[in-house]
């Protein structure tokens, strides 16, 4: 299968067969009145959580297993979590819906996108001089397939309320109240891009991962910047829309005035701001007063890092305001409102921790946590009045706190880990257990809210460990012969301009995704089809030989070849060949994912994201406790859907197909 992505022809109709399959299946009548909440804790790890229970450092979890259970969840493979949480809301595995990795490619190009959701074409404009008006299309495609256990509960006549579910933007629009979470883009249209502004004449402008360094223009303590937008629609010229702020520094006192738009508002240094209107002109009103389209608002936090002896900015990824309705992202359409006038305004980004600017050096430990724990505390004071208004049916809560800190933090309780110093982490240690005993609180909190008849599951998507070494898939490929570079003397080096296709018969894409350059899928494929089984099998050998010089310990412990270790789904062309299951410790090289060719296979990882779960799914599990036995057993993600389902009295979800996981 050729083109960009072949989910698009086929998404509607496997959908509708899937629900019609459902719903003609032998089931008795759904338990409408029947009371069902899920917590999802993203990353919850089963090991370190029952130490921290028999430590006592989580009565609450212990509350709920009294009379219940409590296991290890297996989870997806490969074990990331927009995989698992499609994993779980459709009981497939990723080749019945789609989600293979954070990063797919397109065959014919080779080009990487991000693998849930994608902007929809523009469709028929009219141009008048350099202006341009798009008469249909825009907005954005889910790329997740599969019919949601909610959907079917609805069906059946379940209120649902799912809040913040990953993979689920747009948001379906089949629960009674839905939010979007991990995958609702920022304004730009990514995972969430912020900007860092200085008036340090000596530092680059530069783009990170993540994130933009940008000049800050001082002159007599008034400092001027410029935050940039998405490409203005309105313009034939791609032309980056802008908004300025300016900076009033006292020239006496750690502190400074920002003013942008309408908006003033004095900051100390090492101060954060409440939410700001970031308004892009679209264009300008014609004779100056008369608008002729709406300026595109979004809406950021700001921190003053420091005013002297430079002057230092952080300005959060721009989000879409939920009081606006801009973007697909609850329903009904007046949710995401609804829960700002409850608690104000929030992060509509899907992963609002940002990881990129400590990762980037942009943010210090310290100040990333205290901007975790403003993400955070928006997501948990929300939860209670949500509980509050849940009647029956079920109620499904994400937190994704624990994850994304966890990436950053875990570490600081490994003094072996090649990028632990005492001095930069060692005041954390405690931080990763905080988080479990915030989960603790929660948990006792829903305890008291709910009644005795009410099945209250906790659950996690996959666990977690520290990632002390590097693996990077494409530098393998080139050193064992299968991918050939033009210019081997070229210092960086991509499969984006840089490969010799008429020599190369693998690369990687993605965490844990390997491709074969297969002639008639690829778009300068040369392995003959005939011949890809035979290569997939030399390949997945030699990986699973694979010794790490350093540690003497094999570097990856499972290697699955999709076309058979994979349930036979209609999506299976959507992902890779090969998907591997590092050792736990061990975690495919970022850059890697991207398409880039690393000069070394291994190396110690010494970035600030200290740990991970892209590993051997079956070192990661998640967790499943319950405060009562689950009248159908759950073993991993794909059987969870299926056994809340059971608790309404549901049968037949899913369809599950021969050769599964």
């Amino acid at each position: 299968m050729t083109g960009r992505n072949p989910i698009r022809t086929t998404r509607r109709a496997t959908a509708a067969l899937a629900l019609c399959t459902l719903l003609l299946a032998p089931a008795g009548a759904a338990a409408a009145d029947k009371r069902v909440v899920v917590l999802g804790f993203d990353g919850m790890d089963y090991t370190f959580a029952r130490q921290m229970m028999a430590a006592g450092e989580m009565p609450n979890f212990e509350r709920l297993i009294e009379r219940g259970a409590a296991q290890p969840l297996g989870t997806s493979v490969p074990p990331l979590s927009p995989v698992a949480w499609s994993t779980f809301i459709t009981g497939m595995d990723p080749s019945g819906h789609g989600i293979f990795d954070f990063i797919h490619r397109d065959p014919e190009t080779l080009f990487p996108y991000l693998s849930t959701s994608e902007p929809e074409d523009v469709g028929r404009s009219v141009t008048l001089g350099k202006y341009q008006f798009a008469l249909s299309g825009g907005g954005y495609r889910l790329l997740r397939q599969g019919t949601p256990f909610w959907e079917v509960l609805e069906e059946r006549g379940v209120k649902t309320t799912v809040i913040r579910m990953p993979a689920n933007f747009p948001v379906s629009g089949s629960a009674s109240r839905e939010l979007s979470g991990m995958g609702t883009p920022d304004i730009l249209g990514g995972y969430g891009t912020f900007s860092f502004y200085s008036s340090d004449i000596f530092l680059e402008e530069r783009s990170l991962a993540g994130g933009e360094v940008r000049p800050l223009d001082l002159w007599n303590g008034v400092a001027e910047g410029t935050l940039y937008g998405p490409d203005n629609p309105m313009l034939v010229k791609r032309t980056k829309l802008t908004s300025d702020f300016t900076l009033y520094v006292d020239d006496r006192q750690d502190v400074a005035k920002l003013v942008i738009g309408d908006t003033e508002q004095v900051l100390r240094a090492g101060e954060w701001t409440e939410w700001i209107d970031v308004e892009f002109e679209v264009m300008p009103p014609l004779f100056g007063f008369v608008p002729l389209m709406p300026n595109l608002t979004g809406m950021a936090r700001f921190y003053l890092r420091q005013v002297r002896p430079e002057v230092e900015l952080y300005a959060s990824p721009i989000n879409f305001d939920p009081y606006r309705g801009d973007l697909p992202i609850s329903t009904p359409d007046e949710f995401a409102a609804d829960l700002a006038e409850i608690t104000g305004r929030f992060y509509t980004q899907g992963m609002p921790e940002d990881t990129q600017a400590l990762k980037g050096n942009i943010l210090t430990p310290a100040e990333f946590l205290e901007q975790a724990q403003i993400a955070g505390s928006e997501v948990e004071q929300q939860y209670l009045p949500v509980l509050e208004r849940y009647d029956d049916g079920l109620l499904f809560y994400y937190f994704g706190n624990l994850d994304l800190v966890s990436h950053m933090m875990w570490h600081s309780m490994d003094d072996g880990h090649p990028a632990f110093t005492e001095e930069k982490w060692g005041a954390h240690r405690g931080v990763v257990k905080e988080l479990y005993r915030t989960a603790d609180r929660i948990v006792g909190q829903t305890l008291d809210a709910i009644d005795d008849d009410t099945t209250l599951i906790v659950m996690s998507d996959h666990g977690f460990a520290s990632w002390r070494r590097t693996f990077s898939v494409n530098a393998w490929l080139r050193e064992n012969g299968y991918l050939t570079v033009k210019n081997p003397d070229k210092k960086k080096l991509s499969i984006l301009g840089d490969v010799d296709w008429s020599r190369t018969r693998a690369y990687g894409i993605g965490l844990n995704g390997l491709y074969i350059n297969v002639r008639g899928r690829e778009g300068k494929g040369i392995v003959h089809p005939t011949e890809k089984d035979a290569l997939i099998e030399e390949i997945r050998e030699k990986l699973l030989a694979e010794i790490d010089p350093v540690t003497g310990e094999p570097s990856i412990t499972k290697v699955y070849a999709t076309a058979t270790d994979f349930d036979p789904g209609p999506y299976l062309a959507v992902g890779p060949d090969l998907v591997i299951g590092y050792a736990k410790g061990t975690r495919g090289e970022s850059d890697s994912a991207l398409g880039e060719i690393n000069a070394d296979v291994y190396t110690d990882n010494l970035t600030d994201w200290g740990a991970d779960h892209g590993m051997d799914h079956e070192t990661v599990p998640g967790v499943l406790f319950s405060n009562r036995p689950l009248k159908q057993q759950a073993n991993s993600l794909k059987d969870l859907a299926g056994a809340i389902l059971a608790e309404f009295e549901i049968d037949g979800f899913p369809v599950v197909a021969a050769g599964s996981q």
